[in-house]
């Protein structure tokens, strides 16, 4: 970028230049400051372009001033080769499309920022499949995947993204546009120029490029030679759009195998499940994957042990996929693959366990963004390639190299390919920690060179590993490149700094650059060493809170999916907060940061869908926290933030206050003086509260012992049910049921002397300190019963999971730790008792929305399990439903809230049959849904008590 140049200036030579949506404020300038990279490069100006027309516009008047053009699809390069500090063109905004499918030819025309799981499920619906399939298949764009040659777990059968490309339209950096398909290269300056050039090094590129399948390091020059016809289409692929900028692409299709089966290996170690793959690829695998019980055991602790279907015996395990049109022949190759000696093997048949077993493999880069021993873990050296035949020696070479630099991680990857992945806890905190990671990736090339290998074999060499190169190639190969991107690029506009002439691999980490946050938080972030910005950092870029979930996988992240803008993905929050960190921390007030975490909706499904653990909803309260401590708040930090204060004052008349928000333009001026949004309703107070109806129903009892309507002495002892605010004083019915369905199952049924908050609408609208004395008070009164042993039930989702999660985080105490081990769903509880079985729901059929915090805390499994057995049929919903507590109702938020039920829960409803019930444990799920839809949400208790009943009614 030349001296002189400001954002501003280029953002207005760039609109001139035609293209509509040029970028230049902070918040988007801090979320493009990274990808899934340790580096940081903060763009001057990010632009979205429409059509090609555009790319040639930036292009031109990046030439003219010299500045840096870098393409960008979704962002997950792990090697830094998607951030830089000039112009960065994000193209999976706009020029998203498949452009047509051929089912004849096998072949689809995509634009470069067409997401690789849309392409598939359009391809899949006709039998066809595009073969690569990286592990971030859900986010990444076919044009990322043509600049780092990705490849994916199933190469050996698919082939590299190289092999399935069937042409390119391009525009190199000299601004000449290509049409490259399998016909040749078209005659031009600069393709003549390099014919020459690749005519007087022959012998350089015929021995040093193309030595074995994941060799992606340099430039794929190997293509050029006259064997094979100068084909141009295939040397441009993996080039990282340093030599030109992919406008449109053709891409081969493969039919899908009709049947396939997995086959589990077992080995004792890892270097001998490495050794083994020579043994397995005769029986012609589609995907070899290696991984060990470091990242299985992360699974476990993170999603429970019965996350990980069954293993056979060993410490590492070889994943291999076989697959074919013929079953009887695919099964027997499997059971004579699973008799390879010495392994213990299991074939796995059943769909729904292949899946969980290719969930851990996918989401190993996730996964694998904290090390062994629980510190945090950085890409860097990540995606090193050897010849398969020597892998296993490798393997136990770079365990060793680990052991010499004091360093730790967990290899695991492409073993059949010979490509392995790892994340490795550099210490970058300390005041030597880029000059360990120097000397070890160093060593590490080395090493790899030493085996005749890779530095990359499918990520890309990006910042990371450029500088590096000359271990791998002799200086003859690395004056060849230069002179190639002297020929295509010679202004160095395309991606500067990545292959020729390197950025030094040490410089912009954006994580050696951040100072610690440590003082004056509100929460402890002790899984995190009671550093915010190291919590931040949790976030290494993966993107996976850009995958689309509408198939009921996830939640994450639904404002990015109803918006598609980066700044309002996870990451883009991450990244924002990770810029004002790495400014010096002072920022917690500035706009950029707030512009970023306004549509967060606080739904905590990141902490659960986030392989890294990131948890937006405690970085945006911490904001909150740190942002208004002192100073006068938001509105609706005092109308949504204190409601049950609200609530509890409305208790006291609450027919009066239900008749004054029913007066003529007395409820609209009411929501506008709170902030609220018009359009949505003003929810009535129950006219007697849950503890109220409970506590009359203990006096009629003691006054009339004998009386028929009184309540059966539980045969299994005591049970505290913990009714929270919103059942309490708005949903008491909830409670009813709840009381019901217990004392049914054989409990007695307490409650707390009085109400109990847990300080939820405090802790979402950042008021912490208040949050804390009130979770305190709620966990002290709770401890005494917890303490007895009796367990407790929540019947509110996100007040269940503050219990369970935010009132440790906020009050570190061994009571807060008690009440959450004691703390339980009302599905988890009953589903724990052997003796308990669920009234049938035989036929019924149900469409259920978790609640993003039961989804993301305490999970929702026990639920599923509990209607299996009761025999209903259930459709469950993922993602958010929108309201998501006080974040639907705020003025401003209303069409976003909206949008996000539109993604899953409104056409779901919508389709739903009248009979079936519409499953809405959370409170501000039911209120959306009454909101929105002519329908009526219900509670388990309440599904389960009308069950239980005769007449179909809660009986209390």
């Amino acid at each position: 970028m030349t001296a002189l140049e400001s954002p501003r200036s280029l953002a207005t030579a760039l609109r001139r230049a035609g293209i509509v949506d040029v970028r230049d404020d902070e918040t988007t300038r801090s979320a493009y400051s990274s990808d899934a990279s340790l580096y940081r490069a903060r763009p001057s100006v990010v632009a979205f372009p429409q059509r090609a027309d555009d790319v040639m516009a930036a292009l031109d008047v990046c030439r003219t001033r010299g500045i840096p053009l870098t393409s960008r699809g979704a962002g997950t390069s792990v090697a830094g080769n998607a951030v830089g500090a000039g112009l960065v063109l994000d193209f999976s905004r706009y020029m998203n499309k498949v452009l047509s499918i051929d089912p004849e030819t096998r072949t689809a025309v995509v634009q470069p920022g067409t997401v690789h799981a849309g392409l598939q499920k359009q391809v899949l619906a006709l039998g066809l499949r595009f073969g690569p399939d990286p592990s971030t298949h859900s986010r990444c764009t076919i044009g990322g995947m043509i600049g780092n040659n990705a490849c994916g777990s199933r190469t050996l059968a698919y082939g590299r993204t190289v092999d399935n490309v069937t042409h390119l339209d391009v525009i190199t950096g000299t601004g000449t546009r290509l049409l490259l398909d399998q016909n040749g290269t078209p005659s031009t300056g600069e393709t003549d120029a390099l014919k020459r050039l690749v005519q007087g090094e022959l012998g350089t590129i015929r021995t040093e490029l193309g030595r074995f399948g994941r060799q992606v390091s340099g430039y794929a020059l190997e293509n050029l030679l006259p064997e094979h016809k100068f084909d141009l289409r295939r040397a441009l692929v993996g080039s990282e759009g340093t030599l030109a900028v992919v406008l449109e692409a053709g891409v081969r299709l493969v039919s899908e195998p009709g049947h396939r089966v997995m086959v589990v290996l077992g080995y004792p170690t890892i270097g001998d499940a490495g050794d083994a793959v020579m043994d397995v690829l005769p029986y012609h695998p589609i995907a070899c994957e290696g991984l060990d019980s470091r990242i299985v055991d992360i699974v476990r602790a993170k999603h429970g042990v019965s996350s990980v279907p069954d293993l056979p015996t060993g410490s590492s395990w070889l994943f291999v996929e076989l697959a074919g049109d013929d079953q009887s022949e695919v099964l027997d190759r499997a059971k004579a693959l699973s008799q390879l000696r010495p392994s213990s093997s299991r074939i796995v048949t059943d769909r729904k366990e292949s899946a969980a077993l290719w969930k851990i493999r996918e989401d190993g880069a996730g996964l694998a963004g904290r090390s062994p021993s629980g510190a945090p873990a950085h890409s860097g050296w990540e995606d090193a390639a050897v010849p398969p035949a020597r892998l296993g020696d490798y393997l136990r070479d770079f365990d060793q190299l680990l052991l010499d630099h004091k360093l730790d991680g967990f290899p695991y990857g492409h073993f059949g390919d010979g490509c392995i992945h790892v994340r490795l806890d550099f210490p970058f905190g300390g005041n030597d920690g880029t000059q360990i990671f120097r000397q070890f990736m160093t060593d590490a090339a080395k090493l790899v060179a030493g085996y005749g290998g890779s530095l990359s074999g499918e990520h890309g060499d990006g910042r990371a590993r450029s500088e590096l190169l000359p271990y791998m190639y002799s200086s003859n190969a690395i004056e060849l490149f230069t002179k190639v991107k002297g020929i295509l690029d010679p202004e160095n506009i395309l991606n500067p700094g990545i292959i020729v002439d390197p950025q030094p691999l040490d410089a912009d980490i954006r994580v050696a650059e951040a100072k610690p946050v440590t003082a004056g938080l509100g929460f402890s972030y002790f899984h995190d060493g009671g550093d915010f910005s190291q919590a931040v950092h949790r976030c290494t870029g993966v993107g996976r809170c850009r995958a689309d979930n509408t198939d009921g996988t996830g939640v994450m992240c639904p404002s990015y999916l109803a918006t598609r803008e980066e700044k309002d993905s996870t990451r883009g929050r991450a990244r924002v907060l990770q810029e004002m960190i790495n400014q010096g921390g002072k920022g917690w007030r500035s706009p950029e940061v707030h512009d970023a975490l306004d549509l967060c909706l606080s739904c905590k499904g990141c902490a659960s869908d986030c392989p890294t653990g990131v948890d937006m909803a405690a970085y945006k309260a911490e904001t909150l926290h740190q942002s208004y401590r002192g100073r006068i708040r938001p509105v609706t930090h005092y109308s949504l933030g204190w409601l049950p204060r609200w609530a509890k004052l409305a208790s006291l008349v609450p027919r009066l206050v239900n008749t004054l928000a029913r007066i003529p333009g007395a409820g609209s001026l009411g929501l506008r003086l709170a902030g609220i949004d018009s359009r949505r309703s003003i929810p009535l107070f129950a006219e007697t509260t849950f503890h109220a109806w409970f506590r009359a129903r203990e006096r009629r009892t003691t006054a009339d012992p004998a009386g028929p309507q009184n309540p059966p002495r539980g045969s299994k002892g005591p049970v505290l049910l913990w009714a929270d605010s919103f059942t309490n004083y708005f949903s008491p019915e909830v409670g009813h049921a709840a009381v019901q369905v217990l004392e049914n199952a054989g409990y007695t049924v307490q409650l707390p002397d009085q109400p109990l908050c847990c300080g939820l609408t405090w802790i979402s609208t950042g008021q912490l300190d208040a949050a804390r004395r009130i979770v305190g008070n709620t966990v002290e009164e709770l401890a005494h019963v917890a303490g007895s042993g009796i367990p407790i039930v929540g019947l509110e989702p996100s007040c269940t999971g503050v219990l369970r999660s935010e009132a440790s985080e906020l009050l570190q105490t061994s009571n807060a730790s008690l009440v959450a081990s004691m703390t339980r769903t009302l599905a988890e509880f009953l589903t724990a008792d052997p003796d308990w079985t669920p009234p049938s729901l035989t036929g019924q059929k149900i469409v259920a929305q978790p609640h993003c915090h039961h989804h993301a805390v305490m999970g929702w499994s026990p639920d599923a399990q509990l209607l299996q057995t009761a025999g209903a049929n259930v459709q469950k919903l993922g993602g958010c439903c929108g309201l998501a507590g006080n974040f639907g109702v705020e003025r401003g938020h209303y069409d976003v809230s909206v949008a996000v039920a539109e993604q899953q829960l409104l056409p779901a409803v919508q389709a739903a049959e009248p009979e079936t019930v519409i499953l809405t444990d959370g409170y501000s799920c039911r209120t959306q849904l009454a909101d929105l839809t002519d329908r009526k949400g219900i509670h388990l208790a309440q599904l389960l008590a009308r069950a239980s009943s005769s007449d179909g009614t809660t009986a209390i």
